[in-house]
């Protein structure tokens, strides 16, 4: 998630619809739970501090899965008939002003008992959701039996009202760093304020800070690690003929290139494989660019927006926490299945709140 750019927590509204989820039907289901949503405008009015967030989509996660309702006019829901369970809850609300900042907060591991009455109070803070952002990406492979994966992609979205630059960028898989003693992929080793363990590293082209590559505001772009239509070897996998990039490796003597398609080049002479990362658990990291010394490690004050996923979420993390201070759950291998933010350019800086798994894959648009 990103480095510097929200502080609180997660998601949000608008183009999901909290009317067609339902909550939770259970035979143990007695618990009533009241919530109270909160704006807190104390750092900046201390004459009128708190107000009550009306329309807030509320996300629950818990045992049986995840479900949303909003609050009412004055800030408040109601639940009633809830299952035992340990539940995370995420409060999402718009601005009465400007659309590109939410109000967001959150409660972790809450625990509630059939039978019993609860009440609890979520502060929700302002967050902009103004810049680049990894959006969706597709790394599970398409239902097969040939071990077929090639056809995975990293999709970014512009959510700002302005155009910004790709110059110089770079993607990045981050998966080293893991011999004896070592802290693990992502993690800051030397406590020197980079990450280690990249992997690969591919570029787009032009230096940091140029802006001959444009990325338009309000729109996603989608890098493919093969730009071509991949439902020629799968039939379940997908046609990446309209990505916007591909990455390209100079340094492979069999590499095939789709001329249609502008290439980000690989930094690493020594590698000779495509930009590929594991169907199970990696790292995938945006940076500016600026640390051209990847060798030592990347510096964290470069990194846009960074990501974990594990199909195993009692693993250990170990992506720095300045980087995402959560964790994404990864689908299926060989599922078709992909992970997406829930609501594009919201980053709260917690992977395991601001992603979920698409049953599909949507590259160049947000189901």
């Amino acid at each position: 998630m990103k480095k510097n750019y929200y502080t609180i927590v997660f998601l949000a509204l608008l183009l999901i619809s909290a009317c067609k989820e339902e909550g939770p039907v259970n035979i143990d289901g007695q618990a009533e739970w009241k919530i109270y949503t909160i704006w807190d405008r104390s750092a900046y009015d201390s004459d009128d501090p708190f107000k009550p967030l009306s329309n807030a989509k509320i996300v629950f996660n818990y045992d049986y899965g995840e479900f949303s309702k909003l609050t009412d006019e004055n800030g408040v829901l109601k639940l009633y008939n809830l299952p035992s369970g340990i539940y995370t809850i995420s409060v999402v609300g718009s601005h009465p002003e400007d659309d590109n900042i939410f109000l967001v907060g959150n409660k972790k591991e809450i625990r509630i008992w059939s039978g019993g009455s609860y009440i609890d109070t979520i502060f929700t803070m302002a967050v902009s959701s103004s810049g680049i952002a990894i959006n969706e990406v597709y790394f599970a492979g398409p239902v097969n039996r040939i071990f077929y994966f090639f056809d995975q992609f990293v999709e970014l979205y512009n959510s700002s009202n302005e155009i910004k630059y790709l110059d110089g960028m770079v993607l990045m898989r981050v998966s080293g760093n893991q011999d004896d003693g070592e802290r693990g992929p992502g993690a800051d080793e030397n406590s020197d304020g980079d990450i280690d363990g990249i992997t690969y590293a591919y570029q787009f082209p032009g230096k940091p800070g140029g802006k001959e590559y444009p990325f338009l505001p309000k729109t996603f772009l989608v890098i493919a690690s093969d730009a071509v239509d991949h439902r020629k070897y799968v039939s379940t996998s997908i046609d990446l003929t309209i990505a916007d990039w591909e990455c390209y490796n100079q340094y492979a003597s069999n590499e095939s290139d789709n001329v249609n398609v502008p290439n980000l080049l690989n930094l690493f002479p020594e590698k000779t494989t495509d930009f590929y990362i594991s169907l199970g658990s990696d790292i995938v990291v945006l940076a500016t660019g600026e640390d051209t010394d990847l060798e030592d490690g990347l510096d964290i004050d470069t990194i846009i927006d960074g990501l974990e996923y594990d199909m195993n979420v009692t693993s250990l993390k170990t992506l720095d926490d300045r980087v995402d201070r959560g964790r994404a759950k990864a689908p299926a291998k060989y599922s078709g299945q992909s992970i997406q933010r829930k609501v594009p350019g919201v980053d709260t800086n917690d992977g395991t709140l601001d992603w979920e798994i698409l049953n599909g894959t949507t590259p160049g648009y947000h189901k």
